[in-house]
């Protein structure tokens, strides 16, 4: 790889657990590098964890969706963010939608969630157990506790949750057609939308009540697209870690003990997050001529910070691709870093603190039911992860 020779979009597998080889060869080579976006325009990666904490810090580096290029799309002109879409806004858009939702996530609803996750993981733990002794985890287990407890956070009512779950699930299936998966955005937009609706006749202690309570000013517009993307944020990512972190969890069968133990869960989820780093980055925009790590970034040129790369930086990690659920994993940014860091990140903690656990104590002779490498991955989606994971138990589950 040389600086004149820009890389481009998508990158190579390196696998199911580690970053893309180019990303791998960036860490030991040089931290910033030209790429080529599909949509033609160059820019930059960065691979170096103390970089991408700048970048990530810097408000002279932009989120606005309308300025930047992305590693995902060929389309050249992308419209200005929605009302409700925050994640692609700058401050004093972003900073607004940020402060109503900030006042949603409270230690008191994280506490009753949690006890509702418990329930939601015993319940598909006690339909695998009847069902079994086979599974696909992901559809088993690992797709319904986020889908379920996003009900739960958002009030969808319960003789609905069922359908709500199937709709997000069409939207990521991997053999659905783009014409299925537009249907299944439409459908949800539009249920959620009507939820929006009946919360303002009928309010409840849920997370979109107490924004129509809380920001009066709100539309249902700006209240649908901000339901959405916390459905979106909260669904897939978390899904992709409890059935990511199990594969590679059953591939290093001797650090299960760890994520059983109650005094060393908290820190092997940590080590899970900083591991495997399921969103491969975000894209920022340049503001204005920036000078990183010796390269002049101009005004308008985009950057892609590799979360992946940042999380096994040696400079930070010791040993950074090995998975062990024993060494201090705190100082990753699988969450992101700066005013963007995912709001719902003690949530996703609380989920796969509950999920990992409960599925291990469950199944103690949980397997792989095929080999690994027929193990479908993920590589054809932003999130990473795998597609579908079939496992097995015997006799000593119960």
């Amino acid at each position: 790889m040389t600086t004149t020779d820009p890389l481009t979009f998508p990158m190579t597998s390196s696998g199911p657990f580690d970053p893309p080889k180019e990303v791998l060869a960036m860490r030991a080579e040089q931290p910033i590098a030209r790429v080529r976006y599909p949509d033609g325009k160059l820019g930059w990666m960065i691979t170096r964890r103390a970089t991408i904490r700048a970048v990530l810090a810097d408000p002279r580096f932009s989120a606005r969706q309308e300025l930047r290029s992305t590693p995902f799309s060929s389309t050249a002109d992308t419209p200005p963010a929605r009302p409700g879409m925050f994640i692609g806004m700058d401050a004093p858009e972003h900073t607004r939608y940020r402060r109503l939702l900030t006042g949603q996530f409270t230690v008191r609803r994280m506490r009753q969630l949690t006890a509702r996750i418990e329930q939601i993981a015993e319940a598909y733990l006690d339909r695998m157990a009847t069902t079994g002794p086979s599974a696909d985890l992901v559809a088993a287990y690992a797709v319904p506790i986020p889908t379920l407890v996003t009900c739960e956070l958002l009030g969808v009512p319960e003789d609905f949750r069922e359908r709500f779950m199937r709709q997000t699930t069409q939207m990521s299936r991997q053999d659905a057609t783009a014409e299925e998966q537009q249907r299944a955005v439409v459908d949800i937009s539009g249920y959620l939308f009507d939820l929006v609706g009946h919360k303002r006749a009928n309010p409840t202690d849920d997370l979109l009540s107490g924004l129509i309570a809380d920001g009066g000013e709100l539309t249902d517009e700006e209240l649908t697209n901000i339901a959405f993307l916390l459905l979106g944020g909260g669904l897939d990512t978390t899904a992709n870690m409890l059935a990511l972190g199990t594969f590679a969890l059953l591939r290093n069968p001797g650090q299960i003990p760890a994520i059983t133990a109650e005094e060393t869960v908290d820190n092997s989820i940590e080590e899970l997050l900083r591991y495997l780093s399921v969103v491969p980055g975000t894209v920022r925009a340049a503001l204005e001529d920036v000078e990183l790590e010796g390269v002049l970034v101009r005004a308008g040129e985009s950057i892609t910070v590799s979360l992946p790369g940042a999380n096994r930086d040696p400079e930070r990690f010791a040993d950074p691709d090995i998975l062990d659920l024993t060494r201090p994993a705190t100082g990753h940014i699988a969450f992101g870093h700066g005013i963007h860091q995912c709001l719902g990140q003690q949530l996703a903690r609380v989920e796969m603190r509950v999920g990992f656990p409960a599925l291990f104590r469950r199944f103690p002779d949980l397997e792989l039911a095929v080999p690994p490498e027929e193990v479908p991955l993920r590589t054809d989606m932003v999130i990473s992860g795998v597609h579908a994971l079939p496992v097995t138990w015997g006799p000593r589950s119960r």
